[in-house]
């Protein structure tokens, strides 16, 4: 049995200049697939605060070493868990994003801090293809070849 590795990976590549328009603490909004795709670049305090949690406070823990790639930028998916309403970015009580909706409150790893959402913004995949292009990638189950 042979998969191929086409298969079950899907990409863009989103032209996002890195070094001119994304600054640190800029948050960046894209269509992706039809929905709303947050691209952050984080500063050296927010991935230290954000490193810093304490696990047991987090109704969906996760690390935030298991959700970024590089540490200095988070992908995810820009659609609120609990009904699907789009947050707002550097707000709320943990300074990445705010639902206004039903008050979601997710911190800058896009972990769910406080409201009603049961888990934390989806991630997606990260890669860099060049100084100017950032590559999103997901995962699908693989296709067999015979």
């Amino acid at each position: 049995m042979h998969y191929s590795s086409f298969d079950y990976t899907a990409s863009v590549c989103l032209n996002c200049d890195r070094t001119n328009s994304c600054f640190v603490g800029k948050n960046m909004v894209f269509k992706w697939r039809g929905k709303p795709l947050f691209v952050r670049h984080r500063s050296s305090e927010e991935v230290e605060d954000v490193r810093n949690v304490d696990m047991s406070s987090l109704r969906d823990p996760e690390q935030d070493t298991d959700r970024v790639v590089k540490e200095d930028w988070l992908v995810v998916i820009g659609v609120c868990t609990h009904l699907g309403c789009v947050p707002i970015a550097n707000a709320g009580e943990f300074g990445g994003y705010y639902c206004p909706c039903h008050g979601s409150h997710y911190d800058v790893s896009g972990r769910i801090r406080k409201g009603p959402a049961p888990l934390n913004l989806e991630v997606r995949g990260l890669a860099y293809c060049t100084k100017s292009l950032m590559c999103i990638y997901c995962m699908f189950m693989p296709v067999p070849y015979f």
